[in-house]
Order: C-alpha cells, then sequence, then structure tokens
C-alpha cells in the first residue's frame, strides 16, 4: 500500500498548533497595536483587531513559514510544537491580519456594506463613528508597513521589500480593493462564472493566497515551494469565498458573528444565486482537491498544517 502523503496525513492535530500560534499572534497584537495614537484613535485601531476573529490569515502565514522550514537542509526543526518563529514571520502574520481587519472596518460602513455587526459586537463605526472609523482603517493600513519594515532588523532589506510588495499587491487595485470595486459595480448585475471567480479572487483569495507567500518567503523557499504554495493559496482562498457565499445562506447571524442573508437582500452576485446551493458545496470540494493537490506537489515534508487549515476552510459552520 502506498504511504498517505504528509499533507493529508490524519495524525495533525490542528486545534493545538492553532493555540500555540494564535496564543503568539495575539501578543504581539497586543504589543504593538495602537499604543500612542491620539485623541482615541487607538482604543478603535485596538477595537477593530483584537479579541476576535478566525485569525486565518496569520496562521496561513505561520504555516507557509513552517513548511518551507521543514525541506530546508539545516534549518530548525520541523515539529511545530517547537518550532521558533524568526521576526519575520510573526511581524508578517500580524500585518496581514492589520489589512485584513482595515479592510473589515471599511467595508462596514454605511457607504459600502453598512453593516452592524462584525465578530459578534457592533461595527466599529457603530461603536466609534463614522470619521474614527475611517481614521482608524487608515492607521491600520499603514501600520502594517510599518511593522514589516522595523529600525534595527536583523531581517534582511531584500525580505522586507518582498513582503511589503507581496502585501502591497494582495490589498491594492489588482487584489481586495480592486475585488470590492468589481463587487460594488455587480449589484444586480448577472456575472458569468468566470466573472464572479476573478472578483472573488481578488477581493477575498488574494491576501489569502498572499499570506502564504509571505511566509514562503520568509522562509526562503525554492522556486518550486514557492509556486506550488502559491496555487495552494488560489484554491483554498477562493474556497474560503465560496464557502463564505454558502454560509451566507445556510447561517444565522449568531452563528456567524456578522449579519447572514446580507448579499442576497443587497442583490449581490454569490456563488450560491449563480450555481445553486448543491453545487456550491461540490466545488468547494473541488477546491480543497486542487489546494491539497499543490501541497503534494511541493516537495515540502510536512504541509500538514497548511492540509489542515484548508480542510478547516471548507468545512467551517462560520
Amino acid at each position: 500500500m502506498s504511504a498517505v502523503p504528509m499533507s493529508q496525513s490524519p495524525v495533525f492535530d490542528l486545534a493545538p498548533w492553532s493555540q500555540n500560534h494564535l496564543a503568539r499572534v495575539e501578543q504581539a497584537l497586543s504589543q504593538w497595536v495602537g499604543h500612542g495614537a491620539p485623541a482615541g484613535l487607538g482604543d478603535a485601531m485596538r477595537y477593530a483587531v483584537l479579541d476576535g476573529g478566525k485569525r486565518l490569515r496569520p496562521l496561513l502565514v505561520l504555516a507557509a513559514y513552517e513548511a518551507v522550514c521543514s525541506g530546508n537542509s539545516g534549518a530548525q526543526s520541523g515539529v511545530q510544537a517547537t518550532l521558533v518563529l524568526d521576526d519575520a514571520a510573526i511581524r508578517a502574520a500580524c500585518a496581514v491580519e492589520l489589512i485584513h481587519a482595515y479592510s473589515l472596518v471599511h467595508d462596514d460602513m454605511p457607504c459600502m456594506d453598512n453593516d452592524v455587526l462584525r465578530r459578534g459586537k457592533p461595527t466599529v463605526h457603530v461603536q466609534f463613528g463614522e470619521a474614527p472609523a475611517l481614521l482608524a482603517g487608515d492607521a491600520l493600513q499603514a501600520f502594517a508597513f510599518e511593522l514589516l519594515t522595523p529600525d534595527d532588523s536583523l531581517i534582511p532589506a531584500s525580505v522586507q521589500a518582498t513582503l511589503c510588495r507581496l502585501l502591497a499587491r494582495a490589498a491594492g487595485s489588482a487584489g481586495m480593493a480592486g475585488g470590492q470595486a468589481i463587487d460594488l459595480a455587480s449589484v444586480g448585475v448577472a456575472l458569468t462564472e468566470d466573472q464572479l471567480r476573478q472578483m472573488h479572487r481578488l477581493k477575498t483569495g488574494a491576501l489569502l493566497q498572499g499570506s502564504v507567500l509571505m511566509g514562503a518567503v520568509c522562509g526562503h523557499a525554492a522556486a518550486t515551494a514557492y509556486q506550488a504554495l502559491s496555487d495552494y493559496g488560489a484554491a483554498m482562498g477562493l474556497a474560503f469565498q465560496v464557502v463564505d457565499d454558502i454560509l451566507d445562506v445556510v447561517a444565522d447571524s449568531a452563528t456567524l458573528g456578522k449579519t447572514a442573508g446580507k448579499d442576497a437582500a443587497a442583490d449581490k452576485p454569490t456563488y450560491v444565486s449563480l450555481l445553486g446551493l448543491e453545487r456550491a458545496q461540490a466545488y468547494a470540494q473541488e477546491l480543497l482537491v486542487e489546494a491539497h493537490a499543490a501541497l503534494v506537489g511541493s516537495g515540502l515534508p510536512d504541509t500538514r498544517a497548511l492540509a489542515a487549515l484548508a480542510d478547516m476552510v471548507v468545512r467551517r459552520s462560520y
């Protein structure tokens, strides 16, 4: 009988791995975010970032970093529980979360999605007002890049520059902001499946894929592994949005921690509205298979955390 690929091994337990890494991320975010910001700005920044969210993007950074390190000759141990995360990886993990948080602050505002609930609590503009929310989002975006370029750092300048470029591309017109622009322009418009896929690859998938690639850069991934991780991130990132569309239909607001059914109410195109619920669910599973295949093809000896995160994305209920 052939051996089970490491990326698909059933023995990996995601819960303790995640708890260990989430604790490090939460500590770093609490230590770095909002301190010294004037006129209540820091309070709004910390409210937007701390004590909520799945932290999927930071976990993807750290899982990709560890996967690459597991394949580096002479690198640190590939055992996740004892791996010492370097400064670049934890900074990259926090930076992607800051970009994600800023996008949520702005997306929830009345000029965008006009939502009042996020992560089970009032949105930032409801809690602090629209102008402070706008500034908090701006400040979080800027601080993400400050984190990636620390003073007197041992992180090579080339790595800092690459991380900034990856994050800027994932967040800008070629990524998240571009996808949001398409989304706003598509209300009430009948998109083709290709058009919908492109919108979601930019709006949601780009930052998830970028998180994986930033982790790969921190671990100095070889070209073959880098491309395979890029393919994994693309499949997993799109799967996340497909499942999000499904949950908007089948889950309730208390479970989601945000307003359920808002896409249908706003007449926005989704995978469920285009394909139907059953076909959308099948497509999420197809993307999961693609993600696992990319990990197997990476040549990296231990991609179990990335595989488990992809499984979690597709099988989640919130």
